[in-house]
């Protein structure tokens, strides 16, 4: 076998091992086999290096004219656009998901990095007549300093950019920690933003767990803002960690998202709308359709064919273009997965219709597979109803009526994404003003969502923030308000107003 290649930290602008001079593996969890590389096992004397260099650094690059740091994130996107293959193929490798699903994870981020270039002339404030005269008022953007992005293993160059390109335009410097699970494609994005031409410490990449990396990221001082993105468990650590000392803190955590299918719905369509939300990306999605709600009069023909396309999935290593659905992760996501199996199959009266098992035989013996799983005459308060499996099983849910398919939407921890599938435009119009999630589909699936409007969600989805377009802008800036009086007199406002 050949050696495997060792990838480093990049602190300063220069590729560097870790102090701790110890690495740790990352393999393809369709073959477990398949060494992709060594990466840095790096510990709090290297997130002190990386703060330290994104410190230096803050104090020219805020200065750094926006349109002039918008020409670098414009050759970064371009330098992403013609890898994007070369990146797709790494990060199905490493991550698991079919190809072409990866082509779009590099697309995102393509797409993110294009626009907020644009931001780079766009940062507008507002203006405003005082109530006072010769009297000029008006609001601008600061950056913020140096901010710790956190990212999961989903989507592991798209959901980065989310952060880290508004962060960059916004005149921020960035301290990256990826996820273990996916750190090759976080190191595809930093050297195209390398190559891209950002200056010395304005990015830094650091490579380690959770408790050696994050936690010491997430307490540092010198750290501004803390973007997290994973589970709700891990949003609530974080959230304590960052609150004695006041940082900014945008989490984007769990969903529980249903697709509620009335019966003027096209079954067909819905059906499709299912296993795309239910198996897309093996179900490791915060978007992911988890739940399907059905009017007790389609009930039966949904079901039926829900389940015989859930069947015919073909299962397999992402990089085959035969393949529908990838592994899982790694092994303790595949073990969360059967767990939920398990307590689906004991819970009264529901039913396993499809699936259940991990697959071992031929292909599978050395991969995380598992059989894309559906159950039936699932209750609303069940805990596969309830709680986020982050795997490929689906739970089916009858409901009588609109408003009862909207109330069994509502009643979970979560409010990310939901759809309604229906002909009626006044039942789509009523379920998109009562549903209560940070988005919401029509006649589509819980997934899809677009670079140039908010993405986020409500309860324990996240913590009121919310990435990607214009929003993304005030998660990683500060308002300042500018007040400036040439009237050559004292003025004092409200007291002077008659």
């Amino acid at each position: 076998m050949p050696k495997a290649k060792v990838y480093k930290n990049f602190i300063n602008g220069e590729w560097v091992e870790s102090g701790s001079e110890e690495t740790f593996e990352n393999r393809n969890p369709a073959d477990k086999r398949d060494l992709i590389g060594l990466f840095q096992r790096s510990n709090q004397d290297d997130v002190n290096a990386a703060v330290e260099a994104a410190k230096n650094a803050f104090e020219s690059w805020r200065l750094y004219p926006a349109p002039r740091r918008a020409e670098i994130l414009f050759r970064v996107a371009e330098i992403l656009l013609k890898k994007k293959e070369e990146f797709a193929r790494d990060m199905t490798r490493e991550m698991g998901k079919v190809l072409k699903e990866a082509r779009g994870d590099v697309q995102e981020a393509i797409d993110m990095t294009y626009y907020m270039a644009g931001e780079g002339r766009r940062q507008f404030g507002q203006t405003t007549p005082s109530e006072l005269p010769s009297k000029f008022m008006m609001s601008v953007r600061m950056p913020l300093g140096v901010c710790a992005l956190i990212t999961p293993w989903n989507f592991p160059m798209a959901i980065p950019s989310w952060k880290l390109m508004p962060a960059l335009i916004l005149g921020n410097t960035v301290v990256f920690k990826p996820a273990t699970d996916t750190p090759l494609s976080a190191y595809n994005l930093v050297k195209a933003c390398e190559e891209g031409g950002l200056p010395r410490g304005v990015l830094n990449f650091v490579t380690g767990t959770g408790s050696e990396v994050g936690t010491p990221l997430m307490t540092h001082k010198d750290v501004k803002l803390v973007s997290f993105t994973g589970s709700t468990a891990v949003g609530k650590a974080v959230a304590e960690a960052t609150a004695s000392s006041f940082k900014h803190t945008n989490l984007e955590m769990g969903g529980k998202n249903a697709i509620l299918v009335m019966d003027d719905a096209k079954i067909d369509l819905a059906v499709e709308g299912a296993i795309w939300g239910g198996f897309g990306t093996t179900g490791q999605r915060c978007t992911a359709a988890s739940r399907v709600i059905v009017h007790k009069k389609v009930i039966k023909e949904f079901t039926q064919k829900f389940v015989a396309r859930a069947r015919a999935l073909k299962v397999g290593d992402g990089r085959d273009p035969k393949t529908e659905m990838g592994p899982s992760i790694n092994e303790g996501q595949l073990e969360t997965v059967m767990k939920y199996v398990e307590v689906g199959k004991k819970e009264d009266e529901a039913r396993l219709l499809t699936g259940g098992r991990r697959l071992t035989k031929g292909e599978y013996a050395h991969g995380n597979f598992h059989e894309p799983t559906i159950f039936g005459d699932v209750h609303p308060e069940m805990r596969i109803a309830q709680e986020e499996i982050f795997g490929p099983v689906v739970a089916v849910i009858q409901t009588g009526s609109l408003e009862e398919g909207i109330k069994i939407i509502n009643e979970t921890a979560y409010g990310l994404s939901a759809s309604i599938y229906t002909q009626d435009i006044n039942r789509a119009f009523v379920a998109m003003r009562d549903v209560y999630t940070g988005i919401f589909y029509v006649n589509a699936s819980t997934i899809g969502a677009e670079v140039h409007l908010p993405f986020g969600g409500t309860k324990q989805t996240g913590n009121g923030h919310r990435e990607a377009g214009q929003a993304a802008l005030d998660v990683f800036s500060e308002w300042k308000v500018l007040y400036i009086d040439y009237s050559g007199k004292l003025q004092k406002a409200q007291i002077d107003v008659e």
